[in-house]
């Protein structure tokens, strides 16, 4: 009998009820603007930006609306004017160009490698193209961060780290996040604490700081926040930074503070579920998997691997088979976009030239998803549909 999983991708495990109460204390009052507060009253948002920063060790922290505001406001913060041209993975999520190309820049793409990180090499060669790095740590894949910061420092580059998927991770201890000018992080439903959508912007420069809170909305109100700048880094940015707003509400702080405190734990599920299908997709004939550096500490709240050299009618086979078994593979390398996956040349609001190192690499690249509903029988049972159906294509072919 061919063997079914009948699990769920998509499901969370629930908000914790210390959240759960929070939030009801929050709805209670009809406060939920982070700024309405009684007197000597701090908001959750603040409590929740003071926690942050503390978890990260940053000094500043911005929480707003989304990970993609969080992007686009600190591409304003640190000065991206329109025409500008800003460097970032080819390998990412569509939100990045799109926080690029919202401020009026041009992304200009650097490959990838094998192991699902920036092209180091590529970097080195474009360096001298623009002045600042979104870096994608896409899919919780960390790079070394050590030659990256060499690379950009001799370059004058600015970096801005895209966190969304290495909340909790860290690169030879140092925190993810803290390797750039900024770092930004999401809170969105699939993330590691989740709130719905919303997101942090982290620095340790003030200035940088001071004006991210004016573009997020402050209304002057900035003493009220829980890990901003003293109050003269506004002296003067108060009356040259547009508002811009993209708050987060003390509703969805009040869901993420029990989350944030219970996230090493969280992270350590992950990695135990990661681990077990990965064992299960070892040796797999036509399957290379993804090596995980020492110096990298992750949270495997995904998997990806790649089938190298494959062709687009071997792949979509593979993916269609693997989901008539329950299965769901997201397959980076279609032709077209589809779900959460797209590529550089979907993105036709930003120019690219031809890349066909990375191409290989990309046409190559799927992805599952790991929520910490599965049980560990569930990995074995999903590692053992995929290593049956990729096992089955490659013979055939």
């Amino acid at each position: 009998m061919t063997e079914i999983f009948s699990g769920s991708f998509t499901q969370q495990e629930p908000i914790p009820e210390a959240g759960i109460e929070a939030a009801l204390t929050v709805l209670r009052s009809g406060r939920l603007h982070r700024y309405n507060t009684a007197l000597d009253e701090v908001a959750e948002v603040a409590q929740l930006e003071t926690e942050f920063a503390a978890f990260l060790g940053a000094r500043f922290c911005v929480a707003v609306a989304s990970g993609g505001y969080a992007m686009g406001c600190a591409l304003r913060a640190i000065g991206v004017q329109p025409g500008d041209d800003v460097l970032t993975n080819v390998f990412t999520l569509a939100p990045v160009p799109g926080a690029i190309a919202a401020v009026g820049a041009q992304p200009i793409f650097v490959g990838v490698t094998e192991t699902l990180t920036i092209d180091l090499d590529d970097l080195e060669a474009k360096a001298s193209k623009a002045k600042v790095l979104v870096l994608s740590h896409m899919r919780g894949h960390l790079c070394d961060m050590e030659r990256l910061m060499q690379i950009c420092d001799a370059a004058g580059i600015t970096v801005i780290e895209d966190c969304a998927h290495t909340m909790g991770a860290s690169w030879r201890g140092k925190a993810s996040g803290t390797w750039g000018a900024l770092g930004c992080f999401s809170t969105q439903t699939y993330k590691h604490i989740n709130s719905g959508e919303g997101g942090f912007l982290v620095t340790d420069d003030p200035q940088i700081a001071a004006r991210a809170v004016m573009l997020s909305g402050s209304y002057m109100l900035f003493d009220r926040h829980g890990a901003a700048p003293d109050p003269e880094q506004f002296a003067d940015i108060k009356y040259t930074t547009p508002n811009v707003s993209g708050r987060m509400d003390n509703l969805r702080a009040a869901i993420l503070r029990p989350q944030l405190a219970d996230l090493e734990t969280q992270a350590k599920r992950w990695n135990d579920r990661y681990r077990r299908l990965d064992l299960a997709l070892r040796d797999t004939p036509g399957l290379t998997r993804i090596e995980r550096p020492a110096e990298e500490s992750f949270v495997g709240s995904s998997l990806q691997f790649l089938l190298l050299g494959w062709g687009d009618a071997a792949i979509s086979e593979v993916v269609k088979r693997c989901a008539a078994r329950g299965v769901e593979l997201k397959w980076f390398g279609g032709a077209e976009p589809v779900g959460f996956t797209s590529r550089y040349d979907s993105w036709r609001y930003a120019e690219s030239d031809s890349m066909p190192v990375s191409d290989r690499i990309l046409r190559g690249i799927l992805d599952i998803r790991l929520p910490l509903t599965f049980s560990f029988e569930d990995c074995d049972t999903i590692g053992r549909i995929i290593r049956a159906e990729v096992g089955a294509v490659f013979q055939a072919g």
